[in-house]
C-alpha cells in the first residue's frame, strides 16, 4: 500500500510542477509584452485562445482589444502598438482605446478608470474621462453620418497617410501624386 501512496505523491508533484511552469510562462509572456500585473481575462494575441469580439449594440460598436486585465474590481483594456515610437499617443490610438473602454463599460456595467496604450518603448495610461467618452460618441455619430454622405472631405494633413491609402488612385484630395 505504501507504493500506492508514493505513486500518488509523485503524480501530485508532477501536476504541481506543470502548473507552476504554466504560471511562470504566463508571467513571462505578460512581462515581455509590457503588460502590467493583473489577471488577463481577455486576449486577442497569438499565444492565447482567441476571445470573441466585445459588442455594444446601443452604439453599433464591436471591437477586440489586445488584452483586458482585471486589477482589483477594475477591468483595464490594453492596446499594443509595437511598431509605434512617439513621445505622446496618437489621437486615433487614444480614440481606439476609448472605444474599448466603452465596450467594457457596456459589457461589465462599470466604467474602466483608464486604458493602457503600449508603444514600442513606452506605455501611456489614458484616463477614461467623461470628456473622452463624449468625444468618442461624437466621432462615432459623425462617422455614421459620413457613411451615407456622397462625398467626405479628407480629414488630415499628413502626406504619409495619403501615400499608403487604398483610395489614393481615385482621390481628388490626395496630398501625394
Amino acid at each position: 500500500m505504501w507504493w500506492l501512496q508514493a505513486g500518488l505523491l509523485v503524480a501530485l508533484g508532477i501536476i504541481l510542477l506543470a502548473l507552476y511552469k504554466t504560471w511562470r510562462r504566463a508571467q513571462r509572456t505578460q512581462r515581455l509584452a509590457g503588460l502590467p500585473r493583473g489577471r488577463i481575462i481577455y486576449a486577442d494575441g497569438a499565444d492565447w485562445q482567441r476571445s470573441p469580439p466585445l459588442r455594444a449594440p446601443a452604439f453599433c460598436l464591436v471591437g477586440k482589444p489586445d488584452y483586458v486585465i482585471r486589477k482589483g474590481r477594475d477591468t483595464i483594456p490594453i492596446e499594443l502598438k509595437p511598431g509605434r515610437r512617439a513621445n505622446e499617443p496618437y489621437e486615433a490610438d487614444v480614440l481606439q482605446l476609448a472605444a474599448y473602454c466603452l465596450l467594457l463599460e457596456e459589457a461589465t456595467g462599470k466604467r474602466p478608470p483608464y486604458g493602457l496604450l503600449r508603444y514600442r518603448e513606452c506605455t501611456f495610461r489614458i484616463p477614461y474621462t467623461h470628456r473622452l467618452r463624449q468625444t468618442l460618441l461624437d466621432i462615432l455619430q459623425e462617422m455614421r453620418r459620413d457613411l451615407s454622405a456622397t462625398s467626405v472631405p479628407r480629414s488630415h494633413q499628413d502626406p504619409r497617410r495619403c501615400a499608403h491609402c487604398g483610395y489614393r488612385a481615385v482621390c481628388t484630395a490626395s496630398l501625394v501624386s
